[in-house]
């Protein structure tokens, strides 16, 4: 009689490490539930707008707009949840591929593009011009009647007379404002805010607001490239790999240790360097 393994000893071990350890998603919505935040609280902290803090916890990470901004993304949702965010970035590295190579960015964010107004016929300025050219013509008729005049004086004896007619003087049109440039950065007016965003180690998308809303810039910074922004009260940015960026703001550069491929949401005003 021989001692042996039964045939359901033999069959091989199955490994469910993987299938018990639960979805990035489904971390991240426990995490928030366990601390008593709500999808609104942490879209409100976070800046991450309602719907894809709903995708990420679904796992469907298509709205992120790319691996990079996912990551980002995941990074951002983690810290808000007191959760490190480096396994779940790394679980999420290999459930889609592997860490992503560097990809332009995009304006994911669905920012506002101010559509010019369609302005009409400017008559307030052909009126003025119309009644320039008939003072001129005015002017003209009148200087040359004087003449005439003058010459009939000579003519019967008479010392013509001069007709004082003042000399307008010219004003030079103001040409239009310059761009602020890096001295205008080094000397920043006390009443103003001024940001300037470099594209120091790489390219990125970058979005500028002012204090009212408007769109200032949308669209990719490439390496080298600068953009100076200012505004009486407030700059609102928002930028796709804050790594790559160099930032100037009053004339001091921030030195936040932005991450290469993270997205952020800035703010500052004039009493600045420090974001708001």
């Amino acid at each position: 009689m021989s001692i042996g393994n039964s045939p359901e000893d033999e069959r091989p071990f199955e490994d469910v490490s993987e299938e018990a350890r639960p979805s990035v998603g489904r971390v991240l919505k426990q995490a928030r539930i366990a601390a008593g935040l709500t999808v609104d609280d942490v879209s409100t902290a976070t800046r991450v707008r309602i719907a894809i803090v709903h995708a990420i916890e679904a796992d469907d990470f298509t709205p992120c707009g790319g691996d990079v901004y996912a990551r980002g993304h995941i990074r951002t949702l983690a810290k808000a949840v007191r959760l490190d965010p480096v396994p779940l970035i790394a679980q999420y590295d290999a459930e889609h591929g592997g860490r992503p190579a560097p990809t332009p960015a995009a304006p994911l964010f669905e920012a506002e593009r101010i559509r010019p107004e369609r302005r009409g016929p400017n008559w307030t300025a052909a009126m003025v011009a119309a009644i320039v050219v008939v003072i001129g013509f005015v002017g003209f008729t009148m200087v040359n009647g004087g003449d005439d005049d003058g010459a009939a004086n000579v003519a019967d004896g008479a010392a013509p007379t001069k007709s004082a007619s003042p000399t307008p003087k010219s004003e030079k049109p103001a040409g239009p404002e310059p761009e602020p440039s890096d001295s205008a950065i080094a000397a920043a007016p006390q009443d103003k805010v001024t940001v300037q965003v470099s594209a120091a180690d790489g390219r990125s998308w970058i979005s500028a607001k002012d204090h009212n809303g408007r769109l200032l810039f949308d669209g990719l910074l490439k390496q080298g490239e600068s953009k100076t922004f200012q505004d009486s009260s407030k700059i609102n940015l928002v930028l796709g790999d804050a790594g790559v960026i160099d930032l100037f703001v009053n004339g001091k550069k921030i030195e936040d240790d932005f991450r290469p491929g993270a997205v952020e949401r800035l703010t500052y005003t004039k009493g600045d360097p420090q974001a708001g």
